[in-house]
C-alpha cells in the first residue's frame, strides 16, 4: 500500500505505482492496515493511535529531538527502527541513510550557493580578460564536506577546506583542493568516524584562525554537526564583517542550531553585504536522487531482515545492525539514550 499523492515531489503520480501492483489508499488505511510502515519523519499522537501493536515503523525519525514518539511507541506496544542509528560498518554502508543524504545535500549546497554568488565559479578567458575562479571554502570534510569540495572542484573554483580530523587531509589532497591546517591541540575522531566535540576554547581557536580564510574566500560552507547534539557555532559576526561584500555563507547545520551566527532556517540573511544562507530539507532540491537514494537504504534493510518463510521481520539481536537501529521492540526501549 502507499498513501495517495505521496509521488507528486518526484513527479511520479499514483498510476505509476498502481501499474507495478501497489494499492493507493488513504494515509490512515496506511496506517492501521500495514504491518511495516516506512516514514521519513515522527508520526503524530493521532497517528501512532491507528497503528496495530506489534506492527514496525522504519524511517527516519530524528530520536534526539522526538523522546515524546519513542515513550509512545513503547506505550503501544509498536517496534520503532531509526535508520539514523545504522552503524557505520562495511556491511551496513548500503543500508547508510545519513551518508546517502549527506552526499546529495554536499551538492546542493555549492549549486544553491551558486546562485547567489555574483561571479562565476570557473576561470574564464574572455575577449575583455581572464576572470578569476571563485574562491570556495569548506568547513568540515564528512561525506556532505567531501562531495561540495568535489562539486565546487568540478565547476571549477579554487577550493580550500579544513577539519579538526588531520586524518582527512589525504581526502582533501586528493580531490585537488588545499587542507587548511589550523593546531588545535588533540582532537581526532570517535569509532563511528565522526569528528570529537571541541573544547570551547578549541572552538574560539578555530574560529580565530579559519576566519582569515574566510575572508579571502567568495562561498563559505559549513558541515559541522554533533550527532545528537546542538552544532557548533564556528562564524561568529567578527569574521562575517571581514568577508567581501557579494560572497556568500552556506550554513548545512541550520536545521541543529546552525555553524553560523544569524543564519535561518529557510532564509538569506544578509550581514554587511554577505550572503547566509539555511535552507531545510536540503535534499528536497534533488528529489528524484533523494527518493532512490532512500528507498534503496530502506529496501537493503528490509531485503537483510525480513524472512519470507516467517512473513515478518526478523529482529536479530546478535546481527550488529539490528542492535544498533533498533530503539524499541516488544514495549521496551532497547536504546539507554532513550531510556
Amino acid at each position: 500500500m502507499f498513501e495517495e499523492g505521496i509521488g507528486a515531489g518526484i513527479y511520479t503520480d499514483d498510476e505509476a505505482f498502481k501499474e507495478l501492483g501497489l494499492l493507493a489508499t488513504s494515509r490512515s488505511d496506511c496506517l492501521s492496515k500495514a504491518n511495516l510502515i516506512i516514514t521519513l519523519q515522527p508520526l503524530s499522537n493521532e497517528e501512532l493511535d491507528l497503528v496495530t501493536k506489534g506492527s514496525t515503523i522504519l524511517g527516519t525519525v530524528n530520536p534526539f529531538y522526538n523522546q515524546n514518539h519513542i515513550n509512545e511507541c513503547k506505550k503501544r506496544g509498536i517496534n520503532l527502527v531509526s535508520m539514523e542509528f545504522i552503524p557505520r560498518i562495511t556491511r551496513a554502508q548500503k543500508m547508510d541513510v545519513l551518508s546517502s543524504q549527506a552526499n546529495l545535500a554536499g551538492y546542493s549546497a555549492v549549486i544553491e550557493s551558486a546562485k547567489h554568488l555574483s561571479k562565476g565559479l570557473p576561470m574564464m578567458m574572455t575577449a575583455a580578460g581572464t576572470l578569476k575562479p571563485a574562491r570556495v571554502f569548506v568547513i568540515g570534510v564528512g561525506v556532505a564536506g567531501l562531495q561540495a569540495i568535489a562539486t565546487a572542484k568540478r565547476l571549477g573554483a579554487r577550493v580550500e577546506a579544513f577539519d579538526t580530523r588531520d586524518v582527512v587531509e589525504e581526502q582533501v589532497n586528493s580531490l585537488g583542493a588545499k587542507f587548511v591546517k589550523i593546531d588545535l591541540g588533540e582532537t581526532g575522531q570517535n569509532d563511528q568516524g565522526y569528528a570529537n566535540e571541541l573544547t570551547p576554547e578549541q572552538i574560539q581557536k578555530q574560529k580565530d584562525l579559519q576566519s582569515k580564510v574566510c575572508a579571502r574566500s567568495d562561498i563559505v560552507i559549513t558541515t559541522a554537526q554533533l550527532f545528537g547534539r546542538p552544532a557548533p557555532r564556528l562564524i561568529d559576526e567578527k569574521t562575517i564583517s571581514q568577508m567581501q561584500p557579494g560572497s556568500v555563507i552556506f550554513d548545512m547545520a541550520v536545521e541543529s542550531g546552525g555553524n553560523v551566527e544569524g543564519s535561518e532556517i529557510d532564509q538569506v540573511v544578509i550581514k554587511n553585504g554577505v550572503k547566509i544562507i539555511g535552507i531545510s530539507n536540503l535534499t528536497s532540491t534533488v528529489s528524484s536522487h533523494a527518493s532512490l537514494a532512500l528507498s534503496n537504504n530502506f529496501n537493503h534493510w528490509i531485503c537483510d531482515f525480513y524472512k519470507k518463510e516467517l512473513k515478518k521481520i526478523e529482529f536479530n539481536f546478535e546481527d550488529e545492525i539490528i542492535k544498533s537501529s533498533v530503539l524499541v521492540h516488544e514495549g521496551e526501549i532497547l536504546n539507554e539514550r532513550f531510556k
